[in-house]
């Protein structure tokens, strides 16, 4: 059996085991994706932006596809070596790119997981990432049956190569991690999954502002958000419970998020996983929350900042060379921080 076969097979397994889950969303989202394409413009307003361009409901379901390919091609390759099969990567909005794996040593590959636990996180998550990209890509072609308004994939940057996005994104925040290799071992992988998995959650829980008004919608984006926190937590535990005993890892997460925080705006908002102190007693940090307890957003514009590692207004970068692909032009461009 081939790595593709087996790529395959294990999402098929995990589909079947998801099953009442996804038709539950399936048959949901039917009936709106009929009209979606013709609906109202809604305006996105957050209080940590003033971007208040018109996005239709469309415009956010191709931004969160977008994240996805990114995540679920690391994933399905730290899990098994391969990527995407091309039937998911198509589109009529933009231009599809290649996924870039870099080449040598550092090149995309499967990791050699030395932990059976981390080893089975990654391919659960990988699975959950595959059906995230065939749910919103079956919600937005709707009834239809075309692709014509789902947005393919772009090009995408998942190397572990010197070059890569991954060695830029580290080695900005501490010279002690030039040269990152994201698929070099276990800890290299969680500190990768890290890069990823907080921004996805304040990338949806952002997508809230332009959805609300559309309960069908809302509420999808709502159990991807959830997933997509489910994910968080896992991998800031064991990158916590690793750090115990390895105080650098701890050191690194914290990094990343500086990096993140840096970027996104003038706020600082991102958190680290070093343990807190509240009356005297030592307390993880496994969620990041503000002071109501409750997880905080990202703009477009401002997720866009972190995934194109740069804290100016420009239109591609970082893990997407060639920017992403939407058919709104105004939410392919970063925040000018």
């Amino acid at each position: 059996m081939t790595q593709t076969d087996q790529l395959i097979e294990a999402f098929d397994a995990e589909a079947r085991r998801r099953e009442d889950r996804r038709d539950f969303f399936r048959n949901m989202m039917g009936a709106a994706a009929m009209t979606a394409a013709g609906a109202a413009s809604l305006s996105l307003a957050t209080a940590a932006s003033a971007q208040s361009t018109a996005l239709s409901e469309i415009d956010v379901l191709n931004f969160a596809l977008n994240l996805e390919y990114l995540e679920a091609q690391f994933y399905s390759y730290a899990a098994y070596g391969t990527g995407l099969p091309n039937n998911l990567l198509t589109g009529g909005v933009g231009t599809q790119g290649a996924v870039i794996t870099g080449t040598g040593a550092g090149s995309a590959r499967k990791v050699n997981f030395t932990d059976p636990a981390i080893a089975a996180y990654a391919r659960e998550i990988a699975a959950d990432e595959v059906a995230h990209v065939t749910f919103l890509r079956t919600a937005i072609r709707g009834s239809s049956g075309s692709d014509a308004l789902i947005a393919a994939q772009p090009t995408i940057n998942i190397s572990g190569s010197s070059g890569g996005a991954f060695a830029a994104a580290a080695s900005s925040t501490s010279p002690s991690l030039a040269g990152f290799d994201p698929y070099a071992d276990d800890n290299s992988f969680l500190l990768a999954a890290y890069i990823f998995e907080d921004v996805g959650v304040t990338a949806y829980k952002g997508a809230a502002g332009a959805l609300i008004n559309n309960k069908t919608y809302l509420e999808a984006a709502a159990g991807i958000l959830a997933v997509e926190a489910y994910h968080a937590a896992l991998v800031r535990t064991a990158l916590y419970a690793r750090g115990l005993n390895v105080a650098s890892l701890r050191t690194a997460a914290d990094s990343i998020s500086d990096l993140r925080d840096s970027v996104d705006g003038s706020t600082d908002l991102d958190q680290g996983i070093s343990p807190t102190t509240q009356s005297g007693n030592l307390v993880s940090n496994i969620v990041p929350l503000d002071s109501n307890g409750l997880a905080f957003s990202r703009t477009p514009a401002q997720t866009l900042n972190v995934v194109y590692l740069n804290r100016s207004a420009v239109s591609s970068g970082g893990f997407f060379p060639a920017g992403i692909n939407n058919g709104n032009a105004a939410i392919r461009t970063s925040g000018a921080n």
